[in-house]
């Protein structure tokens, strides 16, 4: 999701901050539970609130910082932990240092008192704990140490002698006092009825104490100086949450990013320093991120907060404190509207590589849902009933209520009013809707109180994707077998029975249509016992080992897999093959084994074929414990059935890790559901992949090779061997240049890459000019500098014939590993190619590709946001220059786009090894790549090189 942003503004009468806490300090509640429970004062709502202060997650579940509430102290800090954010006195917030003073006033005389409620004592220090503390095992503030106590102070006499910390509430108007070391000795000395005394206070380092305050972590911006983190502890990407302030401290920045999730990586301190600075603040200060991150905001319109980052857990996370932002009721007078689609954009039918979809897209024909909520001066609820006007009426109409029907191709506003009351969306109407397609092709019940859900995404001829409403889809199913309950996004699937049943569900959408296998049950069906483990083998790469019968399998015989990942920093594995692949029965959706671990952390892969003998890598967790363990291996969508078992195998793809171990495996099963077949999808040509008939008379071509994967010390290995015959094929074929798209080595070490140019020049013969793109295994063996050192600069542009070509590095498996530079740079050339008439398309290369198209997508990048950038620069340029598109839809072109026939541009990739071929291209309609087994003619392939077009202008 995209950062959630929050600025609260001095100016704004009545605004205020308070600290947000579950009542006790060792206690833990969601920030969205103690929003709602938090009492804001007479006349005030809660309007957001955040997460706040690191905290003792695995002990007390205490925070480490300070707390005040309402000038209250709540609890001292951890030592060393005395950064703070800081609201008031007055309106303003700071960052800031406090301070816990103590003294405490025994009969042997005073001595400090260390911490308040806090979730460490220090060293030879006495803590003080009250009924505030909650009910944590006071022995875990003392950090293991051997001489510990605690003593029960009431009415200022001690009325329980030293004995150990205990756990359990403090009674009201009791205190308990823990020591440790030399203030347990202090404790210690003490009997029934002494009296006791203490004294506390915060203290700040400059200016008054805040009235509301929290613990903080590091340093982000500084006077207005963003804070360089590299090289420093927590400073990789991750969810964070982060507050900062103006100069004068009336302007407070609150900023969310979410992170360890296919669709969002994170952010590092670093870049969270910088992204603060950009949104305005003079100061600011990181707070707990990871799965504690969390922003809940009251929409306009709206009485109660709801989440609006998304968490990294799945749920959000219970943390001991937060930030509460609160502000007076308003009138309930209608000042305005905030208009959306019924359609939650988040949860919305999507084909974009993250999560959501484009509800403000609707297809001629099809209808939009459109909501109104009334809000007052404070964005609070306000009633009123809207009407409703769309101001390109060609481009379709909205109803009274709210809901819209598209007509033509084109954008629309679409306004709510009521008096002087507004609020409004725009509204794209796509071209007509070619096809339509489910978010999920099967939908598995494992019984009948289980539910599925899917919905239903339409595209056009051009690919260009938008959901469908619910209410525009008819469809058919057997209704004895299934309940289907529409929603504002799609459809829930409930089964009728508690038998194993199996159907199909039939979606149609303005005569077009989609099927939906639906299935109640699943049976686990063994495939393998192995009591034939003495037959079963081993291989390696970059590895050594043995597999072995063993009698002491989890039900009788198992298999050993002994290997040793210590002899190389590249991918290790240790591969065990069954005598014949195993032929598995049904359509399985998930595959179980029971593992006993050896807790080294290798990672288990179960390798399938497909009916098409296309490879299915079914990634299990890493093997991090010891003794027996079940584990599973989920079936991606879209494979084709039936499934065989090829092998299993542990992997190390960690550089830094050097280990070896033996692993034991047994009981292999599927979890099966009952059959149902599904019709063939049908194939959509898309129009910017052209046939070889159209394209062999284009006049210019180029080469693209990848993945020989060769190294230096066997130079006369197959793999170089294959390597050179493809170039030698591409030399005869004669293109204009080569395109090198990484892992022509493997390991990638100096060596490794001194030959690579060896066998370059020598099969190209200094005639071919040629360009290297590096990939993952270039740099196996060490840095990208040393592929610049040999090759050049890892990302490059350059012009051929009409055509921009941008190589992008992605060795690091993503965009930002090759630097922020490239990012910039592709950026700044698809600005400047849409306005440079010489060049008629551009085409962007890379090893690792925003889609993998197979089904378990494992080759793509893996931060999402990353490919979803990638793909939006392309689909715009693409859309806003009419550049490269194919000839007749440029020819028909609105006016307003540029009078060039841009043309298509594309390559396949030529690989040393049997491997699928990859297409490469820029600028497709949602700008995905797509991928093809070769070139459109055996004799093309075996060639080893596929046409392309000349870029060229009109």
């Amino acid at each position: 999701m995209a950062p959630g942003r929050l600025a609260l503004r001095r100016p704004h009468p009545g605004t205020r901050v308070d600290y947000l806490h579950p009542g006790k300090v060792a206690a833990r509640q969601t920030v969205s539970r103690m929003a709602a429970e938090h009492d804001p004062g007479p006349g005030r709502r809660t309007v957001a609130a955040i997460n706040g202060d690191f905290f003792d997650i695995n002990q007390t579940g205490a925070p480490s910082g300070i707390a005040l509430h309402d000038g209250r102290l709540v609890n001292s800090p951890a030592p060393g932990r005395n950064r703070a954010v800081g609201l008031g006195p007055g309106d303003a917030g700071r960052i800031l240092q406090l301070y816990f003073d103590g003294t405490l006033a025994l009969p042997a005389g005073t001595r400090p008192l260390a911490a308040l409620n806090a979730a460490n004592v220090p060293a030879n220090g006495i803590g003080a704990y009250n009924a505030q503390w909650g009910e944590a095992d006071r022995a875990l503030t003392v950090d293991g140490a051997q001489r510990t106590t605690e003593v029960a102070v009431t009415d200022g006499r001690v009325t329980a002698a030293a004995g150990p910390p205990g756990k359990g509430p403090v009674p009201p108007g009791t205190t308990v006092l823990v020591g440790r070391d030399a203030g347990a000795d202090a404790l210690t000395a003490l009997a029934v009825g002494d009296p006791v005394a203490w004294e506390y206070r915060p203290r700040a380092d400059t200016g008054e104490v805040p009235r509301a305050a929290v613990g903080a972590g590091e340093l982000l911006v500084v006077d207005g100086e963003p804070v360089d983190h590299e090289g420093g502890g927590n400073n990789a990407a991750a969810p964070r949450t982060a507050v900062g302030f103006s100069r004068d401290g009336g302007v407070m920045r609150i900023l969310t990013v979410d992170g360890r999730q296919a669709d969002s990586g994170g952010v590092t301190l670093t870049e969270l320093g910088l992204m603060m600075r950009r949104e305005g603040a003079h100061n600011a200060v990181n707070l707990d991120g990871g799965g504690s991150s969390t922003l809940v905001a009251r929409e306009p319109g709206s009485d109660t907060v709801r989440v609006e980052n998304s968490p990294s857990d799945g749920t959000e996370r219970p943390v001991p404190n937060g930030l509460a932002l609160t502000a007076p009721d308003g009138s309930g007078e209608l000042r305005g509207y905030r208009v959306e689609t019924a359609m939650d954009p988040g949860n919305a039918p999507t084909a974009d590589p993250v999560r959501g979809g484009h509800p403000e897209r609707v297809f001629p024909g099809l209808t939009r849902r459109i909501t109104a909520a009334g809000y007052d001066e404070t964005y609070g609820p306000a009633d009123g009933a809207p009407r409703w006007y769309a101001t390109n009426p060609l481009a379709g109409r909205v109803g009274p209520d709210g809901v819209f029907t598209a007509r033509h191709s084109g954008s629309t506003d679409v306004t709510a009013w009521r008096g002087g009351a507004r609020g409004g969306i725009r509204l794209t109407v796509l071209g007509e809707l070619d096809r339509v397609r489910p978010s999920a092709r099967r939908v598995g019940l494992a019984d009948a109180q289980a539910t599925g859900r899917f919905g239903i995404l339409g595209l056009d001829a051009h690919g260009t994707s938008a959901p469908v409403e619910p209410s525009d889809v008819r469809l058919a199913y057997d209704r004895s077998l299934f309940d289907i309950a529409a929603d504002a996004e799609g459809f829930t699937v409930r089964a009728r029975t508690a038998e194993p049943v199996a159907g199909r569900v039939t979606a149609t959408v303005a005569g077009r249509s989609t099927v939906v296998a639906v299935t109640v049950g699943l049976a686990a069906h063994e495939v393998a016992s192995f009591d034939d483990a003495d037959r079963w083998t081993f291989t390696a790469a970059r590895a050594s080992g043995s597999v072995a019968p063993t009698a002491d399998g989890r039900t009788g015989t198992g298999l050993d897999i002994a290997y040793d990942f210590t002899q190389s920093t590249a991918t290790r594995a240790a591969y065990a093959h069954p005598p014949a692949q195993i032929p598995v029965d049904g359509q399985p959706q998930s595959f179980g084994l029971w593992v006993e671990g050896d807790g080294n952390g290798a990672w288990p892969t179960l390798h399938l074929k497909d009916q098409t003998g296309s490879d299915q890598l079914l990634r299990g967790p890493y093997v991090t414990w010891t003794g027996w363990r079940h584990i599973e291996f989920a079936v991606p969508a879209g494979v084709s059935y039936p499934l065989r078992v090829h092998r299993l195998y542990l992997a190390e793809t960690a550089a830094t890790r050097s280990y070896q171990g033996t692993v034991t495996v047994d009981d292999l099963t599927a979890m099966v559901p009952p059959p149902v077949a599904l019709p063939a999808e049908p194939v959509h040509r898309d129009p910017l992949i052209g046939t070889a008939a159209q394209t062999g008379s284009r006049d210019w071509r180029f080469a693209v090779l990848s993945d020989a994967q060769f190294v230096a010390r066997s130079p006369d290995s197959q793999a170089v061997a294959q390597a050179r015959r493809t170039l030698r094929e591409i030399r005869a074929a004669g293109p204009d240049f080569v395109v090198v798209n990484g892992d022509l080595v493997d390991e990638g070490s100096p060596a490794d890459l001194s030959f690579a140019r060896t066998v370059l020049e020598e099969e190209l013969g200094g005639e071919l000019p040629w360009y290297y793109v590096p990939g993952n295994h270039e740099v196996m063996g060490g840095r990208i500098d040393d592929f610049v050192a040999e090759f050049g600069p890892a990302q490059r542009t350059f012009d051929h014939k009409g055509t921009r070509f941008i190589t992008l590095d992605t060795s690091s498996l993503g965009l930002r590993g090759g630097g922020f530079a490239q990012i910039r740079e592709l950026r700044a050339q698809l600005d400047a190619a849409a306005t440079d008439p010489r060049v008629g398309s551009v085409l962007v290369v890379q090893h690792v590709p925003p889609r993998d198209p197979t089904p378990q997508r494992g080759s793509q990048l893996g931060d999402r946001k990353e490919a979803a950038l990638l793909e939006s620069w392309l689909s715009a340029f693409r859309l806003s220059t009419g550049k490269g598109r194919p000839s007749s839809e440029a020819m028909s072109a609105p006016s307003t786009r540029s009078a060039s026939t841009a043309s298509r541009t594309w390559s396949t990739a030529t690989r040393g090894r049997r491997r699928p071929l990859r297409w490469t291209r820029a600028g497709s309609p949602d700008g995905r790549w797509s991928a093809s087994t070769g070139c459109p003619t055996p004799s093309r392939r075996r060639r080893g090189i596929c046409r392309g077009p000349a870029g060229r202008t009109g």
